[in-house]
């Protein structure tokens, strides 16, 4: 279930096929099947870092069961580097947040992921 959600204030030349590849760059990144994943891209030009607006990006992962500091490196490595190579983000430009809030606060089919992995 895997949810990426990232904010740029550059723009995105071709929003379909950057959110297409982002979905599997962040399947193949995180392990998961890209069935499983959701890509969110926000284009806001006000987005700030450091105090100026030049190129910058915020990026939240939400992810169940495979986030801890050692893997969250990683996936900060390859995810920090598709944006520099697709958009021309330094990785010291922006922040990503990595959050896990466990399967009683995901909902999904009408019911949580804990009820679902408890069947």
């Amino acid at each position: 279930m895997p949810y990426l959600e990232l904010m740029v204030n550059v723009q995105v030349p071709n929003e379909t096929e950057f959110a297409l590849e982002f979905s599997k760059v962040g399947a193949k990144a995180l392990g998961k099947p890209e069935a499983y994943i959701t890509v969110s891209i926000t284009h806001n030009k006000t987005l700030t870092f450091a105090g100026t607006l030049d190129p910058a990006f915020a990026l939240v992962v939400t992810s169940l069961d495979n986030l801890n500091p050692e893997a969250n490196d990683k996936y900060s490595a390859i995810l920090s580097e598709f944006l520099k190579e697709k958009l021309g983000i330094p990785n010291d430009r922006g922040y990503i947040t990595f959050q896990d809030p466990g399967r009683g606060f995901i909902g999904y089919k009408g019911t949580t992921f804990a009820s679902l992995w408890a069947k």
